[in-house]
Formats: C-alpha cells, structure tokens, sequence
C-alpha cells in the first residue's frame, strides 16, 4: 500500500506539474502579445497625433518650433524619445536624451521614405530591449521624412518573467497540496476500506459460524469490489453453515434434507442428464421502476426448492414472462441467465397476449378447474373460448420445452400444476425418451365432482402421458384413479397406484410439500416476542393482550369469513376476551379482476367492520384487516409474535402458511388453529384442528387455544417442528425428482428428432 501510495503520489505530481507548465507557457506567451500589441497601439496613436503637428513645419524654416512640438510629446510613459528626419534620412528633430541612447540615424529605415508606408518592429541594443516605430511624413502629398518613436520595451520581460515567477510558486503550491490531498484520499478512500474489508473478511475466516456475522464496511470507491466481496462472503457463510449443519446431522444421526443435499442428489440421479422446469409463475420477473429495471423474485416456495436443483445441473425453467420489463431482458431466443447476480441457469420466457392469459389462465384453470377441484361450493365456469385459449397455451409452453430440449439426450421435465395438464401428453409424443413428470399442487376431487368439466377426458388423456404424476396427499392419487376408471378405458394398477393405458405407464405418488426450514437463531436472539407484539398492535393502533394472526390470498377457499364468525362468536361468548384479542388478517390481494374475487374481498372487508362496529372501542377492535401485499421478512414478525396462528381453509392441497408458522417459532410458542380440510392436517397432528364450518367449535377452539398451558403449548410446537423440519421443501423436491429418475422408459426413441407440436383436436 505504502508503494502504492507513493507511485500515485509522484505520478500526479509530474502530471499536475506538466499540464501546469504547459499551460503557464501558453498564459505567458498570451501575455507577451498582449503587452506587445497594447505598446504598437500606443506607438501608432502617438506618432499620428505627432506627424498632424510636426508636417507644416517641415519647410525647413521653422525648425525651433518643431523641435519645441518634439519636446513636449517627449513625456510619455516608457517613451524613449521621438525623432524627425528628412529625406536624407538625416535629424531634423529629436526629443532630449534620444540621441544619448541610440544612434538616430541607426533607427532609420530608408524603405519607409521609399515604399510610403509605415513600419514597426521590436529590437534589442545593448542588452535592452526596444520598440521603434516610424511613419513617413508628408507635405503636398510628397513624402518629405519620417517619424521615429521609440520606446523602451524592457518592462514587457519584466512582466513575462513576474508571470512565469508566479507560475513557479502555484505549481508549487499545487504540488504540494496535491500530495497530502492524494494522501488523505489514498488513507480515507483506499488504504482505509481496504483495511476494514480486510478486517472484516478475517472476522469471517476465523469467527463461528453461529456467531452474528458483522455488517458488511462501506468502501466508498470500490463499491463494485464490495458487491462482489459480500457475494463471495455470503457464499462463504452459507457454506460453512451447510457444512457445520451436515457435520450436526451426521453427529446426531439425523438426515435432514438441504439446498446443498439436493444439489448433490438430483446431479447424481440425473447422471449428466438436464433438468427442465415449466411454471407459470417465472423465479425472476423483471419490472420497470422508474428509469431502472429491477428483478424481482415472487414469494414461492417453488422457487427455494427447485433453483438449487436447476443451478447445480445447469437446467432450464421455462415460465410465462409477465413482468413489464421482461421482453427488454431476454435474447433474441427469449432465454436470460438467472440468478442475475451469479447466472447458473437459464430462464426461457414464454408470451402470451392479455386475450390468452385472460382465457388460458384467469378463465379455464382459475374460473374453471381451481373452483372444480376446490369444494368451497362456488360453482365452476367453463367456457368453450376458455378451453381454446388453455388449449393454445400448453400448446405454445410444449413448443418452448421441446425447442430447450433439443439436443438433450434424455431430458427430464418437472411440470408444475394445473396450468398444464395436457403439457405432458404434447411433450411425450415428441419426446418419448425424456422423463415427465407433473405435480398437481391442489386437491383432485372425487370422480363425480371432477365429471362437472366438459372436458374431463382430454384433461386426463393429457396428464396421462406423464410417467409421474405427483399430489400431496393419498387421498388425492385415489381420487384421481378413480376419475380415470370411470373416465378412460385403461388398466389401474391399485397395488402399485399406477395407470397403465395405451402402451404406457403412469405412477401416482404422494409429495407432502414442505417450507425453507433454515432457522437461523442469531437473527432472532436479541428480540423479545411480548416487546415484538406490543409494537405490532401499536403500530395497528390498538392496545391489547392477546394476537392471532392469519395470513392468505384473498381467495373465497380459504375460509376467512368463517374464521371472522368463529371471532364473533367467541367474543360473545367469552366476553373476558373484549379488548383483549385482536386478530390481524394479512389479506394479500388475488385475481382482482375476476367478478368472483372481487366481491369476495368486498364481503371480507364488509364482515371485518361489521364485527369491528359491533365490539370496537377507542383503544381497540377485534379484527384488523391488511389488505396489500407483504414480504416474508413482514409476515414472519406477525408469525413470532402471534399467541395463535389460524388456517381455516374450506378445502386446501397443502396450506404452507400451517408450515410456515410452525417454522417461524423457533421459541417454541404459538399454538395453530388448523382446518382438519387441509393437506397439512394429515402431518400436523398437534395442532388444534377444527372444522371451518363449526362456528361454534372453532370458536371454542380460539379460546382453548389462548388458555393452553406454555407446557403443553411448546410439546405440541415441538412435536410440529420436527414434522416441518424433517419434510421440508427440498426433501420435497428430492423425493419428486429422485423418482422420476427412476422410472424406467420403454424403447425411447432418437431423442435429438424434435417435431413440431401438434395441436390437440378440439372437442
């Protein structure tokens, strides 16, 4: 640093020098002509005025009276002297003292006389420098002399070497500021950041991984290298608690699944094969803020599970691009690598027009087959151009897969949900050597409910032509294989649950989906739950004892008007809770658009003030509704803070929000309130389930919940925690993908030969 320090040092010194000599050079030559022009000017002012006074005296005659008009212009400042000559050439005429210094007849220039004109010019006689300027004279338009005026030029050194003195003592003074400048900048923006990060990646290198990791230092002009730095400090944390976390198990005897487990697992079933994902909802939108564009990641458990996979294989996500500054992002192939900050995947992003989305997805998978396979008693809409634009949609995804997979010696394809029920069926035809396999992430009904849709066959044909078709409790896989028996002409394998149809075979299994389980205690260690739930109500403006929390999309499924009647009834009931309990509802809003969803969100907000009228006070009311989107770092302080946590859906394949609250107490405090509807019911058996439906019970279970013993409130939170911690998400995603690796393919054909898509028949 100290080298460096001096090399930056002298290297500006000489600049700052050079640029200032060579501009001190070019100000002194500015200068010089300057005073040289401003003395001419004055030369020729003078020696005209002087030749209108001497030239009618020129006859010879009157020569004391021209040596008395001399004499008095002969007072000037830096004036020589002046003198008249004849044609001769010879004085007629001189200032005093002239001839003492120069020789007159010395100064005289016959051309002038001869040519007419006037001339001017700068000498030097003994060592001093002068300026002589000379006009001819005249008389009856001849030319009959000339004037000389002489001035002493000796001041304009003066003031070029005054000039060039000034110079030297500014370039000094620069010079000399500039370096303990340049050292200032050197210690405070260099040598001191680079100092602190130098610190700070020690304090990483040498501290324990659980021990609070120190913010990252401000290194002002090397902000770049700080961003990279803090990359690399993050990867290194991760791996070192990863490692530390794998070390606990193995000591424990425990196998707990991991980002970095999975990796490892899929790239081993995948034995250099390529994974390829098709979502939906894309890992990375990029939306225009301002004059930037910004990725942004949806909350989606999805994402946390399958990005490790994806990263470690080099795989392929293949999403609808729905942000307003996707189509700016993407190549010429649609493609971007992602993440943005350490590419290590890619993103193909596939368009569809508002008309398309409005059918394919608002309309068909969330007005037709959400409410179908949903029993919440909202009546189903199927409409014809609906089921065209669905039909288009997968058609158009299966074209992206099929181009992505071009190439890939058999591929495997993890279809995500609803959206894309005939996918698997187009992509197989073309591609019989690749693995498909299609999780449903919400419940199937039973046969008789499912044959509601017009086009239950085609739906099953399509998801029929996965190898693997994926639900997240049994129950579902056995209705699913009952819709086929009763839909489709096919053999149903009940021992294996497994479809055979067609001269292929489609396995049906059980994948309970799980959350992140990654506590990280030192975030939490200083916080106080009480402290943390007094500035949540205050922050709501209320003052109470008792928090419940419920966290949902604004979807008529999840039960929250019911929840509301159950707070009702147990106000009424136990009055003692009156001013006491408030329930904060997080209501993300969902589908807006859709007639449905939007008077549901007006009902929710009509029965959260009608409850708030009837019981509210000045310092309190019993429900609080937030309706906006929040971010998981928002959501999880309502999850700590909360005394119950309530999921009360009416129908739900999983319900994570369940999982996410158990996670989220790591002070093992906190009872659930779970709707026995819900996927999550069959694996957490310690929460207080209930039946949405029963007002009554429901509301006695609130109470019971806010009563329970802290004993039994922490066995029962300890006894979840291990049930999320044990399936989570990437043990979910381990078990899906390992066994879709597994399946064994009958005679795969020349995988490289990739045919257009065919379209489905119409109905």
């Amino acid at each position: 640093m100290r080298l460096l320090s001096v090399r930056l040092i002298v290297s500006l010194i000489l600049g700052v020098t050079l640029v200032s000599l060579l501009s001190s050079y070019y100000e002194v030559r500015a200068e010089k002509r300057g005073l040289r022009r401003e003395l001419e000017l004055r030369a020729e002012v003078l020696a005209e005025s002087l030749a209108g006074n001497v030239e009618p005296y020129l006859d010879g005659r009157s020569l004391k009276q021209l040596q008395q008009i001399v004499g008095r212009f002969s007072n000037r400042e830096h004036l020589v002297g002046v003198a008249v000559l004849n044609t001769k050439l010879e004085p007629v005429a001189a200032s005093a003292g002239l001839a003492q210094q120069v020789e007159i007849r010395s100064l005289a220039i016959p051309q002038v006389v001869v040519d007419n004109k006037k001339e001017s010019q700068f000498l030097r006689r003994a060592g001093k420098a002068k300026h002589i300027y000379i006009l001819p004279l005249h008389r009856n338009d001849q030319v009959v002399g000339e004037l000389i005026v002489v001035h002493d030029a000796n001041y304009i050194d003066a003031q070029t070497a005054r000039v060039w003195r000034e110079t030297f003592l500014r370039v000094l003074i620069q010079v000399v500021l500039i370096a303990l400048i340049t050292l200032l900048i050197v210690r405070w923006s260099i040598a001191g950041p680079i100092a602190r990060a130098a610190q700070w990646m020690k304090s990483l290198r040498t501290s324990r991984v659980g021990s609070v990791r120190s913010a990252m230092p401000d290194l002002d002009l090397l902000r770049p290298l700080a961003r990279e730095m803090e990359t690399l400090a993050e990867s290194l944390a991760v791996a070192r608690s990863a490692v530390e976390k794998e070390a606990q198990l193995r000591e424990a005897g425990e196998s707990i699944w991991t980002a970095e487990r999975l990796a490892v697992h899929v790239r081993g079933k995948l034995a250099g094969g390529q994974l390829f994902v098709v979502s939906n909802r894309e890992p990375y939108s990029h939306i225009r803020r301002g004059n930037s564009v910004q990725a942004v990641v949806p909350a989606s458990g999805l994402v946390t599970a399958l990005q490790p996979v994806l990263c470690a294989c080099d795989g392929t996500w293949v999403a609808h691009g729905s942000g307003d500054a996707d189509l700016e992002t993407v190549d010429e192939h649609d493609r971007l690598r992602v993440p943005p900050e350490e590419p290590r995947y890619t993103l193909r992003r596939v368009w569809l027009t508002k008309e398309q989305e409005e059918g394919y997805y608002y309309g068909f998978a969330n007005e037709g087959l959400w409410p179908l396979c949903h029993i919440a008693h909202t009546r189903p809409m199927f409409r014809m151009s609906d089921w065209e634009h669905y039909r288009q949609a997968n058609v158009r995804f299966a074209k992206a897969v099929l181009e992505e997979m071009a190439g890939t010696d058999q591929p495997v394809l993890l279809v995500q949900d609803y959206h894309f029920a005939l996918l698997p069926r187009l992509v197989k035809e073309k591609r019989p050597d690749a693995r498909v396999a299609l999780f449903w992430h919400i419940p199937w009904p039973n046969p008789e409910t499912f044959g509601i849709c017009p086009w239950q066959r085609e739906l099953l044909e399509g998801l029929l032509g996965a190898d693997l078709i994926g639900f997240h409790i049994q129950s579902h896989c056995t209705n699913f294989l009952q819709t086929v028996d009763r839909t489709l002409e096919s053999r149903i394998d009940w021992e294996h649950f497994a479809v055979n149809r067609e001269d292929h075979r489609t396995a049906l299994k059980p994948f309970p989906i799980g959350v992140d389980f990654t506590t990280d205690l030192r975030a939490h260690r200083e916080q106080n739950i009480y402290m943390e739930r007094i500035s949540l109500l205050q922050e709501a403006g209320v003052e109470a004892l008792f928090l419940g929390v419920g966290v949902d999309r604004v979807d008529y499924t999840k039960g929250i008007l019911e929840r509301f009647l159950a707070i009702e009834r147990m106000l009424e009931k136990y009055p003692l809770y009156r001013e006491k309990f408030t329930f904060v509802q997080i209501g993300a809003p969902s589908r807006t658009h859709i007639k449905r969803y939007h008077d549901f969100l007006a009902d929710v907000e009509a029965e959260s003030e009608r409850i708030n009228w009837r019981f509210r006070t000045v310092k309190w009311k019993p429900i609080i509704f937030l309706n906006r989107q929040h971010s998981h770092t928002e959501i999880e302080r309502y999850y700590r803070a909360a005394d119950v946590c309530l999921v009360t859906s009416l129908h739900d394949g999983m319900n994570l929000v369940a999982k996410e609250f158990v996670a989220a107490r790591d002070d093992e405090q906190g009872v659930l309130i779970l709707s026995r509807f819900t996927g999550a019911a069959r694996e957490l058996r310690d929460a207080v389930l209930v039946n949405p439906y029963d007002i009554e019970r429901t509301a006695d279970a609130i109470r019971y919940s806010l009563e329970m013993e802290p004993e039994e409130r922490s066995a029962r939170m300890q006894r979840m925690r291990k049930t999320v911690k044990e399936g989570n998400i990437y043990r979910w995603a381990g078990n899906l993908i390992g066994d879709l690796c597994e399946v064994r393919l009958k005679n795969p054909a020349d995988p490289r030969a990739v045919a257009q898509v065919a379209p489905l028949p119409r109905a």
